[in-house]
């Protein structure tokens, strides 16, 4: 007898990681109930069949919880049909009345190049609007624009090869090891097989850095003098390539005296970054006396308000000694998101055309002939941290958000919220209903149900200029539809039907990769012209591959891997531009009033606003609430305490943070995660408190140096709250949400005591059976909530300065029934068998007891704890964190 389909193992389906910027293969296999198995794909060249905790986890983030599945007008469900007629109409009416640059559009690197491609050429080509900028904006555009200074274009020199080659990786402003775990693995093991050297350059000693060979902790901003100072180095030290800077070079003379004037030697470098004058001599040893030299740089570079020069600074040193386009060597632009290079591709940027084109006359010709376009742009449009002030000024009246959680990554976001209100059309284009941006309102607001990843079809572009598809491996949820077929709707509605009668994915890309030929001699770095006719079938069998790809040449329809080789550049004389970069400040000093510097970025297991990986229990486990890190000695200093409170304030803001005191930050600075929201926290969105001065060149806004001060908080009662469903907490309430395994938790503060928080749960669950243990002279209590014997919530509370420990408990809930000594255990807060601990290793969800238990047991090294129990063995992330735990034996072992 034959089995039913629905028995059959379903076949894998090769993908791409939705993630960073590394772009990982991912095979993903749908149990066809909803869920999918997933895998890193051993064929992929990104990753080699490796996926860091986050893409590992991606099983557990595809259900349809807060999934937005119908249109809706003013918060009432539509049809499509009417949905999409209040879109159009509002367009049309809008640039009637005011123009059609009172129209903008803010999409996301997270979406498709298909996507982006028809957002990019509606809005610039037939809407005839300049407003289309992106989340990138606030990710790699300072790295854009460094490309084009240099180099004309913007074009990756290198690729990943360069990692596994080099013999000295130099790291700046770059948390590979939680931000990019993938790639520094590969960076491990450079080092174990080649002896490669590591040098981290942050002001925050990360995880990266714990593993580094030479961390300069170099004062923020100060990125500049550093490289200025090494360039110098070079020179006085004879370590130039003359002949490469003679022939394919223009500008050193200028950028060498502009660094003279930053930096002399090392004690000057030395002064204006705040290191020791023995680290910067020792860097700069290091670099010099080394050919192969990949200097990766990431968001600590870009998000600033000098990020163009930094960039550029590290681009002239590589330039100097000619290590640019050969093996092992050159600047690599560490990107964030998974699409952010194939947004730049299309001109999702707004001082981009498309196809890697600008605004020269006669590329807005050729782009204009191509499309067909006749209401083409000529000029530049507004970049996202001006397009939103342009909001608040009331020029802009339409916006469409399409991926992206604005009210949550942008720079003064509350005050983004409130001109939002002020638009006369806000649409968002979005998967989950509940995040902060799809709750904002305005005159008229519409949202409309977006494919999520495991459902979208296209394609994708990576830190190494490679191209990979997306697949879909799900069905289409509710009324769910691609981005791209929403947009063709309007533009056909607004009578532009013909310029987009596409029927697939593969149709746009064929018309992508052909622009990117269209009238292309040579001069344009980014060709896709080998692509340009590709079958339906060849694009849905499209392997991983690295632009260029043109029609004709050497690199005929096989790509290449790195480019400048030959010494030829995109600029009009094919010579690369060293920049004079300017000396080192930042955007807002501190102040009295205002005394440290704020300082925001990503953490290990969470991406973005966590919209996606919140829905993991897994990487809601190793960090659970916002944070503030703070050095020992400004702890000291204003009164902080590890595990307390503090609230931190800028002039745009504040927001209430758990303390971390540690001394991987710098005195005078602190640290705040970027990742929580609305949704997620009572006071914890960090994007909100930065005031986003923008980098002249790039556009980019400053997410790295903002004035802040910090004062404790107290509270009367800390405890966490277990329950099946989401509940709100109640007002007051301080609190994060994390998911838990069979449920949701709330971990909170308030100011009310252990008998006013007993009123409240039995409140929260009338009718239900209450098994309870008081104390109200401590100020403890605990509850656990049944209904038919069925464990439905758990509550604990305890004094203000205790800090929560919810691992028994959430182990207890985890399990479908409960035996009478688990009972007894979530009223005692003791647990009858040992507990795992707080989870450190978030690919196999092994906790901090269990690696403990390992090295008590006589593991006595990383490779050792991971034999025992896993631990550090996926993507080794967790790896720092292990090592510190090892370090108390290894110093018994040595002594």
């Amino acid at each position: 007898m034959s089995q039913p389909a629905s028995a059959l193992a379903a076949p894998a389906v090769k993908t791409t990681c939705p993630y960073c910027g590394v772009g990982c293969g991912v095979l993903a296999t749908p149990d066809g109930q909803g869920g999918v198995a997933i895998a890193g794909d051993p064929e992929h060249p990104a990753n080699f069949g490796r996926l860091c905790s986050k893409g590992s986890a991606l099983g557990e983030t595809v259900d349809l919880g807060d999934r937005l599945l119908s249109p809706r007008v003013d918060g009432k469900t539509v049809t499509w049909e009417g949905a999409l007629g209040v879109v159009a109409g509002g367009l049309r009416r809008i640039a009637e009345q005011h123009g059609p640059d009172s129209i903008a559009f803010y999409l996301s690197g997270q979406i498709l190049t298909e996507d982006y491609y028809v957002a990019n050429k509606l809005a610039k080509g037939f809407l005839g609007t300049p407003h289309v900028d992106t989340n990138s904006r606030l990710c790699m555009s300072s790295a854009v624009a460094a490309h084009r200074r240099a180099f004309g274009s913007d074009t990756v020199p290198g690729c990943y090869e360069d990692l596994d080659e080099a013999d000295l990786i130099v790291l700046v402003g770059s948390n590979a090891a939680w931000c990019h775990p993938i790639l520094f693995r590969r960076m491990m093991d450079a080092r174990k097989t080649r002896g490669t050297k590591i040098v981290t350059i942050d002001p925050r000693r990360t995880q990266t850095g714990e593993e580094a060979d030479l961390h300069l902790g170099l004062q923020p901003g100060t990125d500049t003098a550093l490289f200025s100072g090494l360039l110098v180095h070079l020179a006085g030290t004879a370590k130039l390539d003359l002949r490469f800077i003679e022939e394919h070079t223009a500008g050193f003379e200028g950028a060498l005296e502009r660094a003279r004037q930053i930096a002399p030697d090392v004690a000057a470098t030395a002064r204006a970054t705040g290191l020791a004058e023995a680290e910067v001599q020792a860097f700069f040893d290091l670099f010099a006396r080394t050919k192969r030299v990949v200097t990766g740089f990431s968001q600590g570079v870009n998000q600033s308000a000098q990020g163009t020069d930094k960039g550029n600074a590290i681009i002239n040193c590589h330039l100097a000694t000619g290590r640019i386009g050969r093996p092992g060597m050159g600047p690599l632009s560490l990107t964030g998101q998974p699409n952010a290079m194939g947004g730049r591709e299309v001109g999702g940027l707004a001082n981009m055309l498309a196809a890697h084109m600008h605004f020269a006359p006669e590329e807005v010709d050729r782009v204009r002939r191509f499309w067909k376009a006749p209401n083409i742009i000529t000029g530049e449009g507004m970049k996202a941290v001006a397009l939103f002030e342009a909001i608040e000024r009331g020029k802009i009246k339409a916006l469409w958000v399409i991926g992206t959680n604005p009210l949550v990554s942008m720079p003064r976001a509350d005050q983004i919220r409130k001109a939002i209100e002020g638009l006369e059309l806000y649409v968002v284009s979005e998967a989950v209903a509940t995040s902060d941006s799809a709750r904002a309102t305005a005159k008229k607001t519409v949202l409309l149900p977006a494919l999520a990843w495991g459902e979208k079809d296209g394609t994708v572009t990576n830190s190494e200029r490679r191209i990979s598809r997306q697949r879909a491996f799900l069905k289409a949820p509710g009324e769910a539809r691609a981005d791209w077929a929403i947009l063709c709707d309007v533009a056909r509605r607004l009578g532009h039907g013909k310029a987009f009668a596409y029927r697939s994915a593969a149709e746009i890309f064929r018309e992508h990769a052909a622009l990117s030929a269209f009238e292309n001699d040579g001069t344009r770095d980014f060709d896709l012209g080998g692509l340009a006719e590709m079958s339906a079938l060849a694009y849905d069998a499209h392997l991983p591959l690295q632009w260029p790809v043109p029609k004709r040449g050497p690199d005929a329809r096989k790509g290449r891997a790195r480019l400048f080789s030959d010494g030829r550049f995109y600029t009009f004389d094919q010579r690369a531009r060293f920049v004079a970069v300017q000396p080192p400040a930042l955007a807002q000093p501190v102040t009295e009033a205002r005394p440290l510097v704020l300082n925001t970025g990503r953490i290990r297991d969470h991406w973005h606003t966590m919209t996606r990986t919140g829905k993991s229990q897994r990487l809601s486990a190793h960090r659970a609430v916002p944070f503030v890190e703070v050095h020992p000695d400004d702890a000291t200093r204003f009164g902080l305490s590890d595990g307390g409170f503090a609230r931190v304030t800028t002039d745009l803001g504040q927001a209430i943070l758990e303390v971390t005191v540690t001394d991987g930050v710098l005195p005078g600075s602190v640290f705040v995660p970027m990742h929580w929201s609305d949704m997620t926290a009572s006071d914890g969105r960090a994007a909100a408190l930065a005031r986003g001065i923008t980098d002249p060149v790039s556009g980019q806004p400053e997410l790295k140096a903002t004035p802040a001060s910090v004062e404790a908080v107290a509270y009367r009662s800390r405890g966490y709250l277990l329950t099946r469903e989401a509940h709100a907490a109640p007002a007051g309430w301080w609190w994060a949400r994390a998911t838990v395994s069979g449920g949701s938790g709330l971990l909170f503060a308030t100011g009310e005591g252990s008998r006013e928080m007993a009123l409240a749960i039995r409140g929260m669950f009338p009718g239900h059976e209450l098994a309870e243990y008081v104390d109200h002279a401590r100020g403890l209590y605990r509850c656990a909530v049944y209904r038919e014997d069925r464990l439905v919530a758990a509550l604990s509370v305890a004094p203000g300065d205790r800090r929560p420990d919810w691992e028994i408990a959430k182990g207890i809930f985890a399990s479908p029934d409960i035996e009478a000594i688990d009972r007894r255990a979530l009223l005692s807060g003791r647990a009858a068998t040992a507990s795992a601990g707080p989870v450190v290793c978030a690919c196999h969800g092994v906790g901090l007891d269990v690696i403990n238990a390992a090295i008590a047991a006589g593991a006595g090294s990383v490779e050792a704890v991971g034999a025992a129990c896993k631990a550090g063995t996926n993507c080794g992330s967790c790896i720092p964190e292990i090592r510190k735990l090892l370090s108390p034996t290894l110093a018994r072992s040595a002594a």
